[in-house]
Parts: structure tokens; C-alpha cells; sequence
């Protein structure tokens, strides 16, 4: 197991032929990991990524349902890996573990098939996801260009690496994750620590509305 939230995948030279389209990942585990590639894809042309993680009880199909037309719309790759547990394994268990050498299983895997653009490459999540995004994504920001967490709770112990951009979203009605003691706190403590943070707060409960998934795709894009 791993003893830390270290990923060791890196963007390299593509090899082998590239499928567009939903396909599964095969790194184990007990529920289904997939990945989406965009019908436009092209192989010369390095696409951006965005590694998507659900919330606890949630489904690896959840964030490429959510965002797949934005991937359409903006030539984006998807990875939704699925979490062992109920939700992610510093979450469940408070150590890391299967669940960081599963993404990594998943990147290495899209990463040896595919042109990804090291430049915009964002690890997301919604609720417990976005706490598991964030712990990763500060983590491992060597390898990840931006962090976009909507609704998250917490950010779990780590070594900071990297400087990411930071994206984060929370209702203001929201009742399973209270937004002043999570993302208010959150990125009160990401600006102390000199990290770029783009903040929307909107009227709302524990979601993710479409025009708030828009505002980050275009934040991802360097479109704000």
C-alpha cells in the first residue's frame, strides 16, 4: 500500500492506437473505473484532462454524466476511476492506500495511449470527492495544473507540492457539507498558504448546478 498521496503517472509520448468514446479502465477494484475520450480527439494535438472522483456512495459514471457534453464542447479527456470503499481511502480508513495507487493505475494507463497536455491537466470531485481532489491534487501539484473541488469538506493531511490553480464551488444552502466551516474555511486557508483560488459561491444545497460546471471548464481553459 502506499504510505503517502504521491502519484507517480507522468503525460508521456502516446503508444498504440487511440480510441475515442466511454471505455473501461481495468485497475482492479470492485466497482467499474472509466474513461471518456471526445470524438474529435487528435493524436497530434495534446488534449486537456481532467481526473474526475465521486462523492461517498457515488458512482465513477456520476462526473462523466455531468460533464461529458463540456468534454464534447471542449475536447477534454475524462478518467472517473471508482473508489474501493464507499468513498476514498484516507476517508474511510485515514490512510492512503489502494485508492492513490488505483489513480495512478488509471493515469499511466491513459496517459501510455493518449496525447495529454501537461499544461492543463485538473484533478475534480464533488463533496467527498472534492476533499479527496484537493488532498491529492495539493499533494501531487507537480503533476496536476489545477484543482476544481465542488462542495468540498476538508483537505486530509499532506505534503504540499507544486503551486495548482484552485477552483471551488459550494451552496450557500448547502445542508450535508455547511459551507462555513468547509469551503469558506478551505479557501480562507489556501490564500494564506499564496495559492491562486477561484471562488463561486451560489444559492443552493449539496450540487452541482450546469452553469457552475461551465464557469469551472472555462476557468480550467484559461477562458477567465
Amino acid at each position: 500500500m502506499s504510505i503517502d498521496a504521491r502519484l507517480q503517472a507522468r503525460p508521456s509520448q502516446p503508444d498504440g492506437p487511440a480510441t475515442p468514446g466511454l471505455q473501461k479502465l481495468d485497475v482492479g477494484g470492485a466497482r467499474d473505473s472509466y474513461f471518456y475520450v471526445p470524438p474529435r480527439y487528435d493524436p497530434v494535438v495534446p488534449a486537456p484532462l481532467v481526473l474526475l472522483l465521486h462523492g461517498a456512495g457515488g458512482h465513477s459514471r456520476h462526473g462523466l454524466d455531468v460533464l461529458q457534453h463540456l468534454a464534447d464542447d471542449n475536447g477534454l479527456i475524462l478518467i472517473a476511476p471508482a473508489s474501493t470503499s464507499h468513498t476514498w481511502d484516507v476517508i474511510a480508513n485515514r490512510a492512503y492506500g489502494v485508492d492513490v495507487t488505483m489513480v495512478d493505475q488509471a493515469l499511466k494507463h491513459v496517459f501510455a495511449h493518449y496525447a495529454v497536455d501537461p499544461g492543463r491537466l485538473a484533478i475534480g470531485g464533488f463533496s467527498d470527492g472534492a476533499s479527496y481532489a484537493l488532498t491529492l491534487g495539493l499533494a501531487n501539484g507537480d503533476l496536476f495544473t489545477h484543482v476544481i473541488a465542488f462542495s468540498p469538506g476538508f483537505i486530509a493531511p499532506i505534503t504540499p507540492r507544486g503551486q495548482p490553480k484552485v477552483f471551488i464551488s459550494h451552496g450557500n444552502r448547502d445542508e450535508v457539507l455547511p459551507i462555513e466551516p468547509c469551503s469558506r474555511k478551505i479557501v480562507a486557508r489556501l490564500r494564506r498558504a499564496e495559492y491562486e483560488v477561484m471562488y463561486d459561491e451560489f444559492d443552493g444545497g449539496h450540487t452541482i448546478p450546469g452553469e457552475v460546471a461551465q464557469f469551472a471548464v472555462n476557468w480550467f481553459l484559461g477562458r477567465i
